[in-house]
């Protein structure tokens, strides 16, 4: 069986404001193009989610659940096909689509299906001191959800947010990135026959394909909240057009992790867990390991292992046997890394490993590279790269490897190599950001999908993962009812001449400091006191 597809093929030109071109990175062969969505477009899919969602947030938790089953039923039966076409969009290897894509995304289904009905369950609240009612929180569907998401994980990224609004009891339109159109409108054609399969609207699932037009629109249509995951450039934009309805944002934004390793750290083990942070994706990832801060006791032996290790790595296209390393996605991207690499080289920095394009004659590549004696004042040490870079930065101590540490604007994720756990404790708690992973890098804590997935700072706000991105999705209703089958009216009209006092003595006697004030309040209550 292969994946449906709905895709225009053929060829058009470069600049086409109505189709886009989509080909492989890795090796330059077009693979076809893709219909821009107008603004009108966008109007029409909210249009159809919303009147599909009507349906569904009526639906029990067990018929979610057996659609999200069959969802991660077809991402497992397909998983050769679906790596293939991620292959083919992104230019990532074929390991990298395996584990970053379809394991991380069937985890997701798997503690979805667990723990969803859990979450969402209404939960039972104290009522205070209001003991004759019963206080509960309910999580009620919001409608609609819209994500725009990012090329560097085009399945993850697309799946992970349907599985969470489906779960809650809403429809979802997604705005892809224009670099993986391709693969994304496959997906999402797939996605959809599963759901007609299995008896609900495929137009619980939309999809608007464009550039940042069709994003724009998107965001300023009748949404009821927005997931978006990319630069922080385009956060702000999104921003300032949710602004317009006042649609609430979960914001996932770009990254300058970092990696610290102390000097008692297991040098084998940070030097591996700094190459899939450095390498994974090719280094286009939020969660990348974009500065290694390493103890001057252990700097020179780490520098020349991590040098031994990058020296053997093997790049190219999957497609033509295996490789430790693939392809940019964007050319916009490999610009910016070059640009950033040779910046870094004018400002002081040692070039160890790589440094430069590769493979030109075939795609979009760029060595693994490494760079030693890299200081925190260097462009390269503040901004996002995105790429196969490893940062190498000398620290004296934990004091200035935490400092240099949050010396930045963002704030995603960080990691700390200490034999002593008390010790990396100290430093992760002093790290100014939303998820820190002891002894492994930082993008590890993904896989467990009881933890929130999220930063501080210009990295972002809001949660996703978890109980608290799956309530996010959610209208978080308080309500109070009675606790006793008996009338009981709150008679606070006509106000009477004593009414004051006695609830001055109730203030008095609940919060008071100290026997004499609550003494006293108990008086006033009694109509004993002034």
């Amino acid at each position: 069986m292969t994946i449906p597809i709905q895709t225009e093929l053929g060829s058009a030109p470069d600049g086409d404001p109505k189709h886009m071109s989509c080909t492989d990175p890795a090796t330059k062969e077009p693979l076809g193009e893709v219909r821009v969505d107008t603004p009108a477009d966008v109007e029409a899919a909210v249009a159809r989610a919303r009147a599909a969602q009507i349906a569904w947030r009526e639906t029990s938790f067990e018929t979610r659940r057996d659609v999200l089953r069959a969802l991660m039923a077809f991402t497992v039966e397909h998983k050769d096909e679906i790596c293939a076409d991620i292959q083919r969009d992104s230019g990532k290897t074929r390991e990298n689509a395996l584990m970053g894509e379809i394991w991380t995304t069937c985890e997701k289904f798997r503690w979805m299906i667990k723990n969803g009905e859990k979450h969402l369950r209404p939960e039972r609240v104290s009522s205070g001191l209001l003991l004759h009612k019963r206080a509960r929180l309910e999580y009620h569907p919001l409608g609609v959800v819209a994500a725009i998401t990012p090329w560097n994980y085009p399945y993850q990224n697309l799946v992970n947010p349907i599985i969470a609004a489906l779960m809650a009891g809403n429809a979802i339109v997604l705005k892809p990135s224009e670099w993986v159109a391709w693969s994304s409108a496959r997906f999402i054609d797939a996605f959809r026959g599963v759901l007609e399969e299995a008896g609900h609207s495929p137009d619980l699932i939309q999809a608007v394909q464009g550039r940042g037009e069709t994003g724009a629109a998107l965001v300023r249509a009748n949404v009821d909240t927005i997931l978006f995951i990319g630069s922080v450039k385009n956060g702000r934009r999104v921003i300032e057009g949710s602004a317009e309805r006042v649609t609430p944002v979960v914001m996932e934004l770009g990254g300058k992790d970092a990696f610290i390793v102390c000097d008692d750290a297991d040098l084998e083990q940070a030097v591996h867990a700094a190459l899939a942070g450095c390498y994974v994706n090719c280094g286009q990832n939020c969660v990348a390991s974009e500065r290694i801060l390493v103890h001057e006791r252990l700097y020179d032996a780490f520098e020349r292992r991590a040098a031994e290790l990058v020296g053997k790595f093997r790049q190219g296209s999957s497609r033509e046997g295996v490789v430790d390393v693939g392809a940019i996605i964007t050319p916009l991207q490999l610009d910016i890394i070059e640009k950033a690499v040779a910046g870094a080289l004018a400002q002081g920095a040692r070039l160890v490993a790589g440094g430069k394009r590769a493979l030109t004659e075939k795609g979009d590549y760029f060595e693994p590279t490494i760079l030693a004696d890299v200081t925190a004042d260097m462009d390269i040490a503040r901004e996002e790269v995105f790429g196969p870079v490893m940062l190498l930065m000398r620290v004296r101590d934990d004091a200035q490897a935490v400092e240099i540490a949050n010396g930045v604007s963002y704030g995603l994720s960080s990691s700390v190599f200490s034999k002593d756990r008390a010790r990396a404790r100290r430093i992760a708690d002093a790290l100014e950001t939303g998820m820190s992973a002891i002894n492994d890098f930082g993008g590890i804590t993904y896989m467990a999908q009881d933890l929130t997935f999220g930063g501080v700072k210009e990295s972002g706000f809001g949660r996703m993962n978890g109980r608290d991105g799956l309530r996010s999705m959610c209208n978080v209703k308080a309500v109070i009812d009675d606790r006793f089958p008996i009338s009981q009216p709150n008679k606070m009209y006509p106000v009477t001449a004593s009414q004051y006092g006695v609830f001055s003595g109730v203030i008095d006697l609940v919060y008071g400091r100290g026997f004499r004030h609550k003494w006293r309040g108990l008086l006033r209550l009694l109509g004993r006191g002034q």
